[in-house]
C-alpha cells in the first residue's frame, strides 16, 4: 500500500492508495478487433479526458434488524456491499463491462493509421484510495485548484504501450467524513460527453440493484464512416489573418472555474434585448460574452480575425439516425470568423446574431455528413486540425445530467468537475457545467471554465466580475 501526502492551502491531508487491480467482465464476453468511426479516429481525440463526481456521506437505516442503505430510489442494499463504494462499484464494474466490453479492451492506433480496440477481457485499471480529511474541508471541490484535485484520478499507462491503451479508469477515494469520489479517466477515441454518461449512469443502475442497463449498448461505429470528397482539402481561412496574442505562447497557465448564477444570465439577456430587441438563449448570450471577454484578456490585435467554434451533438439530427444506445463520438462544429475590432468594439448583440445564425445550420443533417465527410478526407491526406491561439472551442456538459441524476445508493453526486485536458491546447478551450448542488444560489446557474495564460488570468476575471456586476440600468460596455 503507497502512502502520498498531499498539502494545500496549508491543510495537509494523507492519501493511502492500494494496489491497482484490473477489474474484468463478471461474464464471458467477445474476442474481436473493433473499428471506428471518421469521427472517433481524429488525432485530437486521442487523449484521456478525465472527470471527479463527487458524493456526500449517506445514513443508515434499521430494517428488521438488520442494517441497510437506503437509496433515493427507495430500494435496500446490504449493509457490508453498499458501506464500502469502492467495493460496490467495482462489482457495478464488473458487471456492466458485460454490456460494455470493449472498454475492459486495449486501444492501439495501428501502422495503418487506424485506431482499433482489441476487445480482449484485459480489464479497467481500479484504484481505491482513503483520503484522512473530510469533503468539506476541500469545499466538496467546487473551484479547488487543480493541484488539489489531481490525486482523485490517476494515470495508468500499462506496463506494455505496444500492446496499446486501457480506455477506461475508475478511482474511488473515500473520505472521513463518509463522503467519496469518484475519478474516471475516459478514452475520448471511445466515447463522447453523452456516451460517457450513457456508461455512467448503467454502471449506477447496475449498482443500485437493476440486473441490466435500461439502455443498451450499440458499437456500430460503421455508421459514421465518412466517404472523402473528390476534392483537396483546403482551410478556407488564412492563418495569417489571425489575430495574435502577446500573452502566447505561455510559460505558466492558470486554470479557472467562475460561477454565473441565473439573475446574472437574465440581466444579460435583458441588456441584450435592451441593445437590439431580439432574445437569444444562454449559450447564445454568455458564450458571445466569455468569447469577447478572452479576446480582451488575451490582448489580441483588432485588426486580425477570431474565431468561436461550438461543437453541437450529432444524435438526433443525422439521417438515417443513429440507434439509441450509441455511445461513440457523434458532433462536430459551427463555426463564427469576425474581424477583432467588431468583437471587442462592437455591440455584443451582433456577436449574439451571429452565434444563433451559425447554430441554426447545426440543425441540418446535410451539415453534420459534410463535416463528417471532410474529416475523413483530411484523415485520408494525413491532415490534423489545429486549432489556432485566436480560437476558442465551446463544448456544453449541462445537458449531460451528470450531477444529480448518477445514484449509486447515496443520492446523486453534489459536484462534478472535469480535469482540464490538453485538447487544442488548454487556452483554446471553455466548458459550460452545472453548478454544484450545495449552493442553493446557483440554482439556474452554470459554471465557466477556462484555462490562461498566469499573465491573462487577471484581466478575464476583471472581465468576468463586470458581467456579475451587471444592472438593469448599465449598459454592456
Amino acid at each position: 500500500m503507497a502512502t502520498g501526502k498531499i498539502k494545500t492551502n496549508n491543510l495537509p491531508f494523507l492519501l493511502e492508495k492500494k494496489e491497482v487491480v484490473l477489474v474484468k467482465p463478471a461474464k464471458p464476453t467477445p474476442s474481436e478487433v473493433l473499428s471506428f468511426s471518421t469521427v472517433d479516429n481524429d488525432p485530437n481525440l486521442e487523449i484521456i479526458c478525465q472527470s471527479i463526481y463527487v458524493y456526500r456521506a449517506k445514513s443508515f437505516s434499521s430494517i428488521k434488524g438488520h442494517d441497510h442503505l437506503v437509496s433515493s430510489n427507495g430500494k435496500t442494499h446490504d449493509l457490508e456491499l453498499s458501506s464500502d463504494p469502492a467495493t460496490l462499484i467495482s462489482d457495478a464494474l464488473s458487471r456492466v463491462l458485460v454490456y460494455y466490453y470493449p472498454l475492459a479492451g486495449k486501444l492501439k492506433r495501428d501502422s495503418d493509421g487506424e485506431l482499433r480496440l482489441n476487445c480482449n477481457s484485459s480489464g479497467v485499471p481500479f484504484l481505491s484510495a482513503s483520503a484522512n480529511c473530510e469533503l468539506s474541508s476541500l469545499d466538496y471541490l467546487d473551484g479547488v485548484a487543480v493541484e488539489v484535485a489531481k490525486p482523485f484520478v490517476f494515470d495508468w499507462p500499462g506496463e506494455d504501450d505496444n500492446d496499446g491503451r486501457h480506455p477506461l479508469i475508475l478511482q474511488v477515494t473515500k473520505f472521513s467524513c463518509g463522503g467519496f469520489t469518484v475519478g474516471m479517466g475516459l478514452s475520448h477515441s471511445v466515447c463522447d460527453g453523452p456516451g460517457a454518461a450513457q456508461f455512467y449512469r448503467a454502471m449506477a443502475e447496475l449498482a443500485t440493484g437493476k440486473t441490466e442497463p435500461s439502455v443498451k449498448p450499440v458499437w456500430e461505429r460503421e455508421r459514421l464512416v465518412g466517404k472523402p470528397t473528390k476534392t483537396p482539402f483546403q482551410n478556407h481561412i488564412d492563418k495569417s489573418s489571425l489575430a495574435t496574442s502577446p500573452h502566447l505562447p505561455f510559460t505558466e497557465i492558470e486554470h479557472g472555474c467562475f460561477n454565473v448564477n441565473s439573475e446574472t444570465i437574465k440581466r444579460l439577456k435583458t441588456s441584450l434585448m435592451k441593445e437590439c430587441g431580439d432574445e437569444f438563449t444562454t449559450i447564445e448570450a454568455l458564450s458571445a460574452y466569455v468569447w469577447r471577454s478572452r479576446f480582451r484578456a488575451l490582448q489580441f490585435n483588432s485588426d486580425g480575425k477570431t474565431v468561436f467554434s461550438l461543437t453541437v451533438g450529432s444524435r438526433g439530427r443525422l439521417n438515417p439516425p443513429l440507434p439509441d444506445g450509441y455511445y461513440g463520438n457523434a458532433f462536430t462544429g459551427v463555426f463564427v470568423t469576425i474581424m477583432g475590432k467588431d468583437l471587442n468594439e462592437g455591440p455584443l448583440s451582433r456577436v449574439c446574431k451571429l452565434i444563433k445564425e451559425s447554430k441554426k445550420i447545426s440543425c441540418s443533417s446535410d451539415h453534420h455528413w459534410n463535416s463528417i465527410n471532410m474529416f475523413e478526407t483530411m484523415r485520408r491526406e494525413n491532415i490534423k486540425l489545429e486549432m489556432d491561439d485566436a480560437t476558442l472551442v465551446l463544448t456544453d456538459w449541462r445537458q449531460l445530467g451528470l450531477v444529480e441524476e448518477v445514484d449509486f445508493g447515496w443520492k446523486g453526486p453534489v459536484n462534478m468537475i472535469p480535469v482540464p485536458w490538453r485538447m487544442f491546447g488548454y487556452v483554446g478551450l471553455c466548458i459550460f457545467i452545472s453548478p454544484s448542488t450545495l449552493d442553493p444560489a446557483m440554482k439556474g446557474g452554470l459554471r465557466v471554465l477556462l484555462s490562461f495564460p498566469a499573465t491573462a488570468m487577471a484581466k478575464f476575471k476583471e472581465e468576468m466580475d463586470a458581467l456579475l456586476n451587471l444592472g438593469d440600468d448599465k449598459a454592456l460596455a
